[in-house]
């Protein structure tokens, strides 16, 4: 006798149920600043803590071995609506795409794919606190068996992560792989420090790591392409306003300035948050 075949669903009518099975403490408390790729700001510290039903040293045994991860993680903060042309940073914030020719932060379910650094791999016996929180972090409280220290990433604080999975750099780089509109990475701008920023920096407890991060931030120019962006020539002289991004344990606050033709970000003061 034949089986009669399985009744197939059409993929538009599947659903599934997915479990977050850790979150992220963040060196990034608000979404503003976020470098818009992974690896642009190496400074960026984060620590994954897996959830009590993963937190076990087993689910990560090798991975030490391991220099890099791809972190699948939701847009949790992004709205639950999309739709399907956005307007990408890099194409002035004026110019739409398709969504799936893009990585936009309004996607049909909110999936986001970043490349990270795995520094170190942490695991206790009994869950405790990192041994190096993140400083700021809603989660630097938290305690779990496994704690994975990462860097160069671009999550926001207390992140959900879907999936961990170890980077393959003989499968997974493709160096003739063609970009589309963004073939090369972001224009680098100057930053700098004013007396009263720097001091501030000299007094915080990590102020050379700090240094580094907001230059690296910085550098991108986070202001919303709307805004014209520091490669624009409407606002390289945009000292009239004033911008602040939460990095850490501080509000860094800037001004954008036209400095011989091309913008400088000028740190005014750095204060704790």
């Amino acid at each position: 006798m034949i089986p009669e075949p399985r009744s197939h669903v059409p993929p538009h009518d599947s659903a599934f149920t997915l479990e977050t099975i850790g979150h992220v403490a963040s060196d990034y408390p608000d979404k503003f600043g976020i470098p818009r790729q992974p690896g642009l700001a190496p400074s960026a510290r984060a620590i994954l803590y897996l959830a009590p039903a993963f937190d076990d040293p087993l689910a990560v045994e090798g991975l030490e071995a391991m220099t890099h991860l791809w972190l699948t993680f939701v847009f949790d903060r992004s709205p639950e609506s999309w739709k399907p042309r956005v307007r990408p940073p890099r194409l002035g914030g004026n110019q739409r795409i398709g969504v799936f020719a893009s990585r936009s932060t309004h996607r049909p379910n909110r999936l986001g794919l970043s490349l990270v650094e795995l520094v170190a791999v942490e695991c206790t016996a009994t869950p405790s606190l990192a041994r190096a929180p993140v400083a700021g972090s809603r989660l630097a409280e938290r305690r779990s068996r496994v704690k994975l220290h990462l860097r160069g990433h671009d999550l926001c604080d207390a992140t959900p992560i879907l999936d961990i999975k170890p980077y393959l750099p003989w499968a997974e780089s493709r160096p003739d792989a063609s970009a589309g509109y963004a073939p090369v990475p972001p224009l680098q701008h100057r930053v700098t420090f004013s007396a009263t920023a720097s001091e501030a920096l000299r007094c915080h407890p990590d102020g050379e790591s700090l240094s580094r991060l907001i230059e690296e931030v910085l550098a991108q120019d986070p202001r919303p392409a709307y805004h014209g962006g520091a490669s624009s020539s409407s606002s390289l002289n945009d000292t009239a306003r004033c911008y602040g991004v939460f990095l850490r344990d501080v509000n860094v606050r800037f001004r954008v300035r036209d400095r011989d033709g091309e913008a400088e970000i000028h740190v005014e003061t750095i204060e704790p948050r």
